[in-house]
């Protein structure tokens, strides 16, 4: 035994008994809390009515229905275990409760399920996950990318933990990881394998086109609608173990999977229990019978074959099997596995139906038959294609090979039936092989794979009423799995201990190498089992007698009493009973050979490369094993080589050595009830459970050394109350705690001292919890003591100055003067009237006042509304006699019209009657009318002629205005160049200026560089990206660059370039894209968006572009300037977020008020904390000041520098409101506090800086909400319904959280109650709105460009020499 070392002691085959962690016999009232054994709930909660001695034989309890004494044998007192404190009550770690054992890891997922609604615990390396049986939402992309990055430990347990763990320990080691998923039928197996699986594919994208990730996730279909099926225990059961390689390259991206499989139930496809079904991909397939693609297959409804109909219903509650049955199809294709390859398994699986139908009678003497006519028979054989009449003869005989002839011998028809189901199980097991190596090769892609994770789903520990060879193998697979993982743990255990100097001398540990010997040495039962097979005539019986003969001098094999046809095994979990029958037939698996020739000569290649030869290969791997296994027995011949026994002892060792090669992770699923209820809790079927996955001995192993590890700042902060005034010291926290600990624990062996933690022996914390409370409780006793004794002081002081006075009137010492008493009465009660009087009159007059102005408004507001009416009616009257007029002309035109060629007509008639008595009358009118005609026509040329002589003398008139106007121009001109010519001579005379005026701004430059160095000096402090202008870029306006491109532009448009100016756009366009330049993006839609010419000015407006439309650039623009507004966020919050989380929620920036928690949890991500490199509040704000210095100096306009930080406030609150979701420590009245201080803060930087009107603040009031939520009494109805009220900004499933996370920090702290929440989702329930757990931390908000004219005048703006754009030349 080494004295600081770690040395463990192995117990082979039998348990220590449980140590309970009492340090002395004598137990005290100081300890008033233990459990005790229950038979309904396995442990029940007492408290101690009265102290125990050392000789007691009886310990008096007190319960909920009574007073019970407990009996003790005084000789060796055995004491129940003690109970934790209730704030250690609801951990993320079992391993952090100060006593470990059974009742405390039983209630602590009691609370954590029932109450809290959390299913996920850990449990050292473990992750405990119970089925809710209910959907949850915590399975998102939002909740993957939170647990992204993240330590383990710093988030609460979860599923995605686990599997960000792997993936990071991968990538930092270089080392393959493996997931082993395991629990009970109906746990949660195959839905947790599902996630981490999703998990994976979600953080480690391929970026390539073949989406290997989206076809890992797709293999889940298929696999379970082939594997999977419904048992009394589980309505999607994996009938078979899977171990699923995820392959990853050196950038940690996946590249492909290979799936291996464990002992598929072949039994299951032609035997199903009662409310059981067959493998979910029949039952699909039946129910797309009618549609065209299967009707070749001639199927029916499930419950007209055999195979599908034995349990009775063929319908799961809540499942479609049709639409299953797409997606499955769609999974295939997916893969890659074509129509032509479904047709084919399609084909066989009808078959495999058909084939269950066919009928087998008794022909009598032991002799059965199969009719040819059959119609099952006919459609197996057509769609297999083998030869029905060889099928008929075989199924029904069996050839005998002797040493001088052979015999073919009829069989009875129960072995016909046995012989028709092998064949039907062997089909399907190939099939199910086929298909598994079909996704495998889909699963490949090209390209070295770097490292990969394993995720195991396989069986956990089974024990029925009937256990036969399936219970077995499952049982013997978790033997091997506890003992890689016993030692994992001790391992674990080992490494932690040595990394912290931590002197260990002993630790004992369960080890199951006996059982296994049993099950697999030389000899042992699968041995004894591969033997009996060798004989032909060997029976089940035959062979538990051997066992008996060979094995019953092992204390862990026994026969039971009432039985010859079973034995016992003590697996590591319970004592399982095995009945003997059929274990022979299931390890041979026999199938003739006769039909496997059938099989092998089919016309169908599909069915046919089943049952080609193989030949055997031997299994050689290398890797790092448990221990060594049984030795090597070579198989006498085939037979033996193909038992299921050794097939699955030699896949069970190859994954026993993948398995030692990688870094496993442990997740157990248990089933919280047999009834399927959501969040019902069973602690009889729980503890079951636990005491058969490995828990319940990673708690034993860790109770036994120091389970409790804390940091010494964790320490610090959480017990300085119990420090003296001279032991506070903060230079040295180490060297502090070192001192208060021994002087609190005069024990030195129930602590110890590491590098970076202390580490405390069960119980321990309990104790320094006990004195904390003790020491606030006397506390709280002592301000009590003295607030009473002031208020009872002053109370009696009041009371004894009264006394002396009444004293004094009665003693004479002092006279009542009652006329003088009733005057004084009198006068003041007038005066009062007369003050009250004159108040009345100021007030009535005040009243009046009010009354006659608001009167005199109402009415001349009603007074407006009428004359407004009224304007109205009159507009409205003329209005509709207007259009009444132009209705009427209207009808008169037409009426006149129609009256004018009517009497036209009657004109004509009556002047072709007299035409011929009227000719002469007739020429003497027409000779009138052509008259006047021409009179007409004269007199109308004149008026055209006069109307032309008019518009000339305009025309001219105008010529002789413009010839004036184009004169003054002219004179105009000539002053201008004058003009010019005076200011060339001025700015000559300027020229000797210059260089004094240099000399002036090269020392402002060296002032402006040395403060600029200080503020960069300052912003590096700050961790701040630095995005300011350097160098020369500090002596230019901003947005110089702007400025000068768009007077190129400008230029261009001047020369009308159109060549040129296409050029120059593209280019800008795409050097934009490149740097920042928001100010030249809004001086080019100034003059080119409709919106923004609008508010141009008079000035703007003349200068716009004269000869080209840039109008087709409007939207390229738009586009570019959100674009580099999203790039400039993104930039901010990746500097910000690292800072966010700790800055909001870890740190305490309310000094005094410690949130810290006493949970002890040790964190596995080798994370230590480091006080001097933490993020405060003052971060945050520093770094927000930075962005805004830099987005002032780069001129940026306020618009945008408000949609900016609003945007970043945002942030802040959606991933600090996220982290509260996912982390139950944050959840506490304390830390509420602390949230809300900080959003002060920020409220105050937002005022500093101006920006109230950003609107910014309102981003934060879910996280405000949130804050006032943990703060508030939870308890009332009242309080439910405030909650209700004011929590508008959190949905439902926000709220029920929170209130479901909420840890008391101290005992005087309540927590909330399951009705209380119920009674909040009861006022919540009609509440509309999202349902999401997790807040869109990329969500942005539309960005829109203020329109800000710019002071500079173009013509004043100076190119600085020193950017050598020597090319530029002022016009």
């Amino acid at each position: 035994m080494h004295e600081h070392g770690f040395v463990g002691t192995v117990h082979r085959g039998k348990r220590k008994a449980p140590c309970h962690y009492y340090s002395r016999v004598n137990i005290s009232l100081g300890y008033l809390l233990m459990w005790i054994p229950d038979a309904e709930h396995v442990w029940k909660s007492a408290e101690i009515m009265r102290d125990f001695h050392f000789g007691d034989n009886v310990l008096e309890l007190l319960l909920e229905d009574g007073t019970h004494y407990y009996p003790v044998d005084p000789s060796k007192p055995q004491l129940p275990p003690l109970r934790n404190p209730d704030i250690l009550v609801g951990e993320n770690d079992l391993t952090a409760l100060s006593y470990l054992h059974e009742p405390a890891v039983l209630h602590n997922l009691r609370v954590r399920f029932v109450e809290s609604r959390i299913i996920y615990t850990y449990c050292g390396i473990i992750l405990v996950a119970v089925n809710p049986y209910k959907q949850l939402p915590i399975y998102g992309d939002a909740i993957i990318h939170a647990y992204s990055g993240q330590n383990m430990g710093d988030m609460d347990p979860h599923i995605f933990a686990v599997a960000e763990e792997a993936y990071k320990q991968m990538a930092r080691n270089h080392k393959n990881q493996s997931i082993i998923v395991s629990g009970e039928s109906g746990a949660g197996k195959t839905v947790s394998a599902r996630y981490a699986m999703r998990y994976f594919a979600v953080v480690s994208k391929s970026g390539s086109k073949t989406r290997v990730e989206d076809k890992v996730l797709a293999s889940n279909p298929v696999t379970e609608a082939i594997g999977n099926a419904k048992t009394t225990r589980n309505d999607n059961s994996s009938r078979f173990g899977k171990y699923t390689e995820i392959s990853f390259d050196r950038k940690y991206r996946i590249i492909g999977a290979n799936m291996r499989t464990y002992l598929l139930e072949k039994s299951r496809v032609v035997f199903q229990a009662d409310n059981e079904r067959n493998y979910h991909i029949f039952y699909q397939m039946c129910s797309c019978a009618h549609l065209p693609e299967f009707k070749n297959l001639r199927l029916c409804d499930a419950d007209k074959f055999r195979y599908t109909c034995m349990g009775g219903d063929i319908t799961i509650e809540g499942i479609d099997d049709k639409k299953d049955m797409d997606e499955t199809r769609q999974t295939f294709s997916l893969l890659g596995l074509k129509e032509d390859f479904q047709s084919d398994v399609f084909k066989v699986l009808a078959a495999i139906l058909h084939l269950g139908n066919v009928e087998i009678r008794n022909s009598g003497d032991d002799k059965s038959s199969v009719s040819p006519s059959d119609p099952h028979l006919a459609v197996f054989c057509e769609l297999l294609g083998v030869n029905a009449e060889g099928l008929v003869r075989w199924l029904c005989h069996r050839r005998i090979v002797l040493v001088a002839e052979t015999v073919v011998k009829p069989m009875p028809k129960k072995r016909a039936v046995n012989a028709r189901d092998a064949l039907a199980k062997q089909i399907y097991a190939h099939l199910f092989d086929c298909i598994i190596n079909r996704i495998n090769t889909a699963l490949k892609v090209p390209g070295k794979q770097h490292a990969f994770i394993g995720v195991l789903d396989i069986y956990g520990f089974e024990t029925f009423d009937i256990n036969s060879f399936e219970q077995f193998c499952i049982n013997y697979a978790n033997e091997k799995l506890q003992q890689q993982f016993n030692l994992h743990v001790f391992k674990l255990e080992q490494e932690e201990y040595m990394k912290e100097d931590i002197p260990w001398t002993l630790i004992d540990f369960y080890d199951n190498q006996p059982v296994i010997d049993l099950i697999e040495a030389k000899m042992g039962i699968l041995d004894l089992l591969d033997e009996e097979c060798l004989f032909p005539q060997g029976t089940d019986q035959s062979w538990l007698q051997k066992l008996y003969n060979y094995l019953d001098a092992n204390p862990l094999f026994e026969k039971p009493r009432l039985s010859n046809e079973a034995f016992v095994i003590q697996h590591f979990a319970d004592k399982v009973e095995y009945q003997c029958k059929g274990f022979l037939e299931k390890n041979r698996d026999a199938l003739y050979e006769e039909l496997v020739d059938i099989m092998r000569a089919s016309k169908f290649p599909f069915l046919a490369s089943f049952f080609q030869e193989e030949e055997q290969s031997t299994v050689t791997s290398k890797g790092v094993k448990v221990r060594p296994a049984r030795p090597g027995v070579k198989p006498a011949n085939k037979q033996l080589r193909t038992s299921v026994g050794d097939k699955f002892r030699s896949s069970l060792s190859l994954l026993m050595e993948t398995l030692n090669a990688t870094t496993p992770h442990y997740v157990r699923c248990i089933k919280p009830n047999d009834e399927k209820l959501p969040f019902e809790y069973d602690s009889s079927r729980v503890v079951q459970q636990l005491r058969a996955c490995g828990v319940l001995e990673t708690i034993r192993i860790s109770a036994q050394s120091y389970p409790s590890r804390w940091t010494y700042i964790e320490f610090y902060s959480r017990y300085s109350i119990l420090m003296l005034y001279q032991e506070a010291d903060l230079n040295d926290k180490k060297q502090t705690c070192k001192i208060v600990l021994q002087r609190l624990i005069q024990d030195p062996n129930q602590y110890k001292f590491g590098r970076t933690k202390i580490f405390f022996r069960a119980g321990q914390v309990a104790y320094l919890e006990k004195l904390r409370l003790d020491r606030l409780r006397g506390a709280c006793i002592i301000i009590q003591k003295h607030v009473r004794g002031w208020s009872q002081r002053r109370k009696y002081l009041r009371m004894r100055e009264a006394a002396i006075i009444l004293q004094q009137y009665i003693r004479g010492k002092r006279t009542v003067r009652l006329e003088q008493a009733w005057a004084a009465v009198v006068i003041q009660r007038h005066f009062r009237g007369y003050r009250m009087r004159q108040i009345y009159q100021v007030v009535r007059l005040a009243s009046i006042t009010i009354q006659a102005f608001t009167r005199g408004w109402i009415a001349r507001k009603r007074y407006k509304k009428m004359m407004e009416e009224q304007k109205a009616l009159v507009l409205q009257k003329y209005a509709r006699a207007w259009l009444a007029r132009r209705r009427f002309q209207t009808m008169r035109r037409l009426v006149l019209n129609v009256q004018l060629s009517y009497r036209v007509q009657k004109l004509r008639k009556k002047i072709e009657e007299q035409f011929f008595a009227a000719c002469s009358v007739t020429q003497v009118v027409d000779e009138s009318i052509l008259g006047r005609i021409a009179e007409n026509n004269i007199e109308i040329q004149r008026q055209d002629h006069e109307k032309e002589v008019e518009t000339l003398k305009g025309e001219i008139k105008r010529l002789k205005e413009e010839r004036v106007s184009l004169h003054r121009k002219i004179e105009e001109g000539g002053q201008v160049n004058s003009d010019l010519q005076e200011q060339v001579i001025q700015l000559t005379k300027h020229v000797k200026v210059i260089p004094e005026l240099r000399r002036d701004l090269n020392n402002l430059q060296n002032q402006r560089n040395n403060m600029d160095r200080k503020m960069k000096q300052q912003s590096e402090q700050a961790r701040g990206i630095d995005l300011r202008p350097k160098g020369v870029v500090v002596n230019m306006i901003p947005g110089l660059p702007a400025y000068i491109l768009f007077m190129c532009v400008r230029h261009a448009d001047y020369l009308n370039d159109e060549v040129k100016l296409k050029s120059l756009m593209n280019a800008i366009i795409s050097a934009v894209k490149k740097v920042i330049m928001v100010r030249l993006i809004i001086c080019l839609l100034a003059f080119i968006c409709t919106e923004f010419m609008k508010q141009n000015t008079p000035r703007q407006k003349k200068n716009c572009l004269q000869n080209f439309d840039l109008s087709e650039h409007r939207q390229i623009l738009s586009d570019l300037a959100i674009h580099i507004y999203h790039q400039f966020i993104t930039v901010m919050e990746k500097s910000l977020t690292p800072a966010i989380v700790p800055g909001m929620l870890e740190h305490e920036s309310l000094q005094g008020i410690s949130s810290m928690k006493p949970t002890g949890f040790r964190k596995r991500s080798n994370s230590i904390y480091e006080d001097s490199d933490t993020h405060t509040i003052s971060s945050i704000i520093q770094q927000l000041s930075v962005f805004h210095f830099t987005m002032t100096q780069h001129g940026m306009e306020q618009g945008l520098i408000k949609q900016a930080v609003k945007q970043m406030f945002f942030l802040v609150g959606a991933t600090t409101l996220n982290n509260i979701m996912l982390r139950k420590d944050m959840c506490s009245c304390r830390k509420g506090m602390q949230i809300r201080c900080n959003i002060s803060y920020l409220e105050e930087w937002l005022k500093e800086k101006d920006l109230q009107s950003s609107n910014a603040i309102d981003t934060l009031r879910p996280l405000s909400q949130a804050a006032w939520l943990l703060q508030v009494n939870k308890s009332t109805d009242e309080d439910a319904k405030e909650i209700t009220e004011k929590c508008t900004e959190l949905n439902s499933v926000q709220i029920v959280k929170i209130l479901n996370s909420y840890t008391p920090i101290d005992d005087f702290e309540k927590r909330v109650t399951s009705s209380f929440v119920r009674k909040v989702q009861s006022l919540l329930q009609d509440r509309e709105g999202s349902t999401q757990l997790m807040l869109d931390t990329d969500y942005r908000f539309q960005v829109t460009f203020p329109f800000s004219p710019s002071s500079q005048a173009l013509e004043l703006i100076q190119v600085p020499n020193s950017l050598h754009l020597g090319f530029l030349t002022r016009i």
